[in-house]
Parts: structure tokens; sequence; C-alpha cells
């Protein structure tokens, strides 16, 4: 529940145009068009992307645990997913806006 209520704060601030302390860039995203959460609970942490790049609108890209323990480095198998996500999102934000 508090991995939840972390991400839920966070991500109810990007809706009314403010970002959370919690919520940092994703390094390789070109700015802070595209936020990072990162949350540690008992031990393990837990990291949502979402991206405020577009009016009026937050998409989240990814949830997920991170479970390697080298490093803080976001897997490249999890940073290809988001950047997929991220595609998906530019298409339907366009696609909504027609």
């Amino acid at each position: 529940m508090p991995v939840r209520n972390g991400i839920g704060h966070a991500l109810y601030a990007a809706q009314k145009g403010e970002t959370d302390p919690a919520a940092k860039p994703l390094q390789g995203f070109g700015g802070r068009g595209v936020l990072e959460i990162v949350t540690d609970h008992r031990g393990d942490t837990w990291r949502s992307v979402y991206t405020v790049r577009f009016e009026g609108a937050v998409y989240v890209l990814h949830a997920f645990q991170k479970k390697s323990k080298k490093g803080t480095a976001t897997p490249k198998k999890e940073l290809d997913l988001i950047r997929q996500r991220l595609a998906e999102a530019e298409r339907d934000y366009r696609e909504r806006q027609n």
C-alpha cells in the first residue's frame, strides 16, 4: 500500500500540473518530459515512469519492480519498453487531437 500511495500522490500532482518531489527526469529522454518515481519499501525498489509532454494529459508508460542489485541504472529492456510506450502515447495523443 505505501508504494501505491506514493506513486498515486506523485501522479495526482502531475495531473494538477505540479511535480512531486519524488519525481525526477528519466535520463536519456531529453529533459523534464519523461519522469520517474522511485519508491522503496521493505528492501525492494519500485519505479513508475510517466510523461507530461502532451498538454492536458499524463500518460503512465511503465511501472515495475527493480530487481537488479547492481547499480541504479534502469535496465535496457525496461528503457526499450518505455520508448515504445512513449511512441504509442504520442500516436494516441495526436489521434485525440484530430
